[in-house]
């Protein structure tokens, strides 16, 4: 089983956060914010990912550490779900529309840390938090499970349809690299180690 539970406890947050990677798309998230519940759901049902959050924070100042700690701990858990990386594909991409949004992810589990993020809100508030989360939030993922990420949002009217198009992508594109190869032989790289 290619599976993880991290616990993150500090003086703003508590999380506890368990992924399965060849899961059936179940999640089971509480956060305390209702937009990353969505997102977070989103990601697992997209993505084919088992995923059981249950976060409790210090909302009264506002989500940027609920967020924050929620996305180190998904990016711990699937760097411990994926082990030494042998065997899997490594890269992939995914093109998600959501009515007149679209988003793109693309993926390489190189075991080096890189985030690209490009996208345009248009309003001051996504679903009660500050939309440059969901920037800092694939960029926090990237960071603690070693992978490298692209992602951009290409154009939308409505702010939450560009942000369910991106955490979508997200998950496809992580299904889709995590997959073992059947044909290949240890770690998907020419040097002989992923890092």
């Amino acid at each position: 089983m290619r599976s993880a539970t991290i616990d993150r406890t500090t003086g703003e947050t508590e999380i506890h956060l368990t992924l399965e990677l060849d899961g059936r798309g179940q999640a089971q998230v509480s956060t305390g914010i209702g937009f990353l519940d969505h997102m977070l759901t989103l990601f697992a049902h997209h993505g084919l990912f088992d995923l059981i959050v249950q976060a409790k924070g210090d909302l009264h100042v506002d989500a940027h550490h609920t967020v924050e700690d929620a996305a180190i701990c998904l990016g711990q858990a699937l760097d411990h779900a994926l082990g030494n990386r042998a065997g899997i594909v490594r890269t992939a991409h995914s093109y998600v529309p959501m009515d007149e949004a679209l988003g793109f992810v693309a993926i390489d589990l190189s075991g080096r840390p890189y985030a690209v993020i490009e996208a345009t809100w248009h309003s001051a508030s996504l679903g009660g938090i500050d939309p440059d989360l969901v920037r800092h939030f694939l960029e926090t993922v990237a960071i603690h499970g070693r992978l490298n990420l692209h992602a951009r949002a290409f154009y939308g009217r409505n702010d939450h349809h560009q942000a369910e198009a991106l955490f979508k992508a997200l998950g496809r594109a992580l299904d889709a690299a995590t997959l073992i190869d059947p044909r290949r032989q240890g770690v998907p790289s020419t040097k002989g180690m992923l890092v």
